[in-house]
């Protein structure tokens, strides 16, 4: 008998928790999304199997995509964020520095050079959070749903066959170096080379025709995308690391029931956890995977790593103090920089000019 009534009790309880689960109401519908790059980690392990699996599954199929990435849509960061503030994409994955064209408060999170440590990185956007929620909706009309990054953003560059301890930050002076920002431009020039703007598709055809000595981009993605094959060296300066966010049309989401609002964020913020954990991994498994290896992802690239000597630092400093921060300070405005200041430069020690 008291086998019988402990079974009835869980079949009762099931019943009733599958009830829950069915009460919730869902809205129905098919995002139009847009995605970072397919080829990298961030697409392939987060952002697509966030909104065509996850969602989907725990909404009962109520929630499905259409998932595009950047080089499908063929569109760089501003434009897929002005078509979302249209209302064409009900949400997209965009790197802050490709948006900051419409909001230079935005490039603030990574301004080249000025942050070199990982840790101090997730700080200081910590602290910027509240400027980039801000921005993205008066400029563009969205919600912001995650806040990421992606890996340490480093140079690799054609030195021949020099070795590493030949190999310093004054050998770029008169050099071309692809950027794909206004800050890591006026890093570059800091630097005495030569900014030339290029999408990530298009930098390796243009490092071997010349076109540009050198490149920025993250560490782990310079080696997917084989520039070990084009590039002799890999100079360790962290430039930045690629604040990333997922933004939201703010129609779109007013549109949404409370159940729908309520699990797209709580697994939202799964995955933006999930993501700066599984980068603070790919950051010391690209080092070894573009040099010596070992490598988990295939053969190393076999680039010589360049560390920094004290003149380097010293040649970041003043890059950075002289030309990205001051630069970037007048784009953006006085109240900016200032706010600027009273937040991720209070986590770094760090103050931006304001005039």
């Amino acid at each position: 008998m008291k086998r019988l009534i402990a079974v009835g009790a869980i079949t009762t309880l099931l019943t009733s928790l599958s009830g829950l689960a069915q009460a919730a109401d869902f809205t129905q519908k098919e995002w139009q999304v847009v995605g970072t790059w397919a080829s990298l980690e961030n697409y392939k392990q987060h952002e697509n199997p966030f909104w065509t699996k996850t969602l989907s599954e725990l909404s009962d199929g109520a929630i499905t995509a259409n998932m595009k990435d950047y080089t499908n849509v063929g569109m760089s960061g501003f434009e897929t964020m002005r078509l979302l503030k249209l209302g064409t994409f009900d949400a997209v994955h965009a790197l802050t520095s490709y948006t900051a064209q419409d909001a230079p408060a935005l490039e603030g999170i990574d301004l080249a050079g000025v942050i070199q440590d990982f840790g101090k990185y997730r700080e200081a956007m910590a602290a910027y959070k509240p400027v980039i929620e801000r921005e993205l909706k008066e400029k563009f009309n969205a919600k912001m749903l995650m806040l990421y990054t992606f890996p340490k953003q480093q140079f690799f560059c054609n030195f021949g066959s020099a070795d590493a301890t030949d190999v310093h930050l004054k050998d770029l002076e008169g050099r071309k170096l692809r950027t794909y920002s206004a800050s890591i431009g006026d890093f570059i020039e800091g630097l005495g080379g030569s900014a030339v703007t290029l999408p990530f598709a298009e930098v390796v055809p243009a490092l071997q025709k010349g076109v540009a000595d050198c490149g920025a981009t993250g560490v782990m993605p310079a080696y997917n995308a084989k520039w070990y094959q084009v590039v002799t060296h890999n100079v360790r300066v962290n430039i930045g690391f690629a604040a990333t966010f997922l933004a939201v049309n703010q129609n779109t989401w007013d549109s949404l029931t409370p159940d729908t609002q309520k699990l797209m964020t709580e697994e939202a913020a799964k995955v933006e956890d999930a993501i700066w954990e599984s980068t603070e991994a790919l950051n010391a498994e690209a080092a070894l995977c573009n040099t010596t290896g070992p490598c988990s992802k295939g053969e190393p690239g076999g680039m010589v790593a360049v560390e920094l000597n004290d003149d380097d630092k010293a040649r970041v400093e003043v890059a950075v103090n002289d030309f990205v921060l001051k630069r970037w300070a007048k784009r953006c405005g006085s109240d900016c920089a200032m706010e600027w200041n009273d937040s991720i430069g209070k986590v770094l020690g760090v103050q931006a000019p304001v005039e």
